[in-house]
């Protein structure tokens, strides 16, 4: 009988904690202990990138942990020659699990002499060995065109969905609002999960970073605002559109935003804002000011992640998780109804 090979992970220094979370949520579906292959990702003197893998992984099914958050060029590069050693090592198959895929906001050309930096990542991850991605929340969903591999775009609404209705448990007034019109769709399908309206936020702006104009198209008086959206970088935006919404008659709000870039002043932004709370996925590791804020919080997405590499390694449906009947049961536990 040939004998049945075991999804193995290998982490870089991305984001260890989250690595280690879904290499124990994997230990409990397996039954048997699921490890971080043993491995070195270190920097020599001069800043270069060195990779030891310490295990055999030869015809190994390997998925690489790593987010290409900031540094996002060093990230990355531990990405690449993680995944060249393992290539290099005969690993029957390398998978990129990429909880935020870093560059992804350079998907098209603005203006005349840019590059499309988001396919050109692509093109280097294939170069280097990569033969599937698995991300989450992708900020175009064009991107997956990029790649000539598979690509499973995973969503947090249906995290954020569970989440809600444990935090506003039996509330009829909220209200999801997308803080820019490119963000309906993301928006819309999270008000279907809560059976809740839909508002937006239509901003202009007449530079890059900058919000000029904002004007609210929904009546949201009354009700307790919920911003979705994929990245929050320096809060600027989300912050405006809070207090935007509260001069509008909003009661509350609070912000889901799947990847918690938070560059800059955006928790000194945050922690002073008109915002209730702010609740971000652990898709990057956390700094510490962004632990210690009050009114930051945490979701976990090792479950979702854990499921679907085990789906893959399965060969099942990996779409299967947008559903809320197979999602509420793996995350049991994590938000009682009682």
């Amino acid at each position: 009988m040939p004998n049945i090979v075991e999804p193995k992970l290998i982490s870089g220094n991305a984001n260890m904690p989250l690595a280690q979370s879904v290499a124990r949520r994997m230990s409990m579906h397996r039954g048997i202990n699921v490890g971080l292959v043993d491995a070195r990702v270190e920097r020599f003197n001069d800043g270069e990138i060195f990779v030891e893998v310490f295990e055999n992984v030869r015809g190994e099914d390997m998925f690489v942990i790593q987010p290409t958050s900031n540094p996002a060029n060093d990230n990355l590069m531990e990405l690449l020659i993680i995944c060249d050693a393992l290539r290099r090592s005969s690993a029957s198959r390398i998978t990129a699990v990429i909880p935020y895929f870093g560059y992804a906001r350079q998907d098209r050309r603005t203006k005349a002499r840019t590059p499309i930096s988001a396919k050109l990542v692509a093109n280097m991850l294939v170069e280097a060995g990569v033969e599937r991605i698995l991300t989450m929340d992708l900020h175009a969903a064009q991107i997956q065109g990029f790649f000539d591999i598979p690509v499973d775009n995973l969503y947090a609404s249906p995290i954020f969905a569970l989440d809600i209705q444990h935090h506003f448990k039996g509330a009829d007034d909220l209200m999801v609002v997308s803080p820019d019109v490119g963000g309906v769709a993301r928006a819309r399908e999270l008000a279907q999960r809560v059976n809740a309206p839909l508002s937006i936020v239509d901003k202009r702006r007449e530079k890059p970073g900058e919000v000029a104009e904002m004007t609210v198209i929904g009546n949201v008086k009354g009700k307790k605002c919920i911003i979705v959206d994929d990245i929050c970088d320096t809060a600027g935006t989300l912050c405006k559109a809070a207090e935007v919404l509260i001069e509008h008659g909003a009661t509350e709000v609070h912000s889901y935003i799947t990847h918690g870039v938070l560059s800059g002043p955006a928790v000194d932004r945050i922690t002073n804002s008109v915002m209730k709370s702010l609740v971000i996925t652990d898709s990057i590791e956390a700094t510490k000011p962004v632990v210690d804020c009050p009114n930051i919080r945490v979701v976990k997405t090792a479950p979702m992640f854990a499921q679907a590499i085990l789906n893959i390694w399965n060969g099942t449906s990996v779409s299967s998780l947008f559903d809320h009947e197979t999602l509420t049961p793996i995350y049991e536990g994590m938000y009682s109804h009682d």
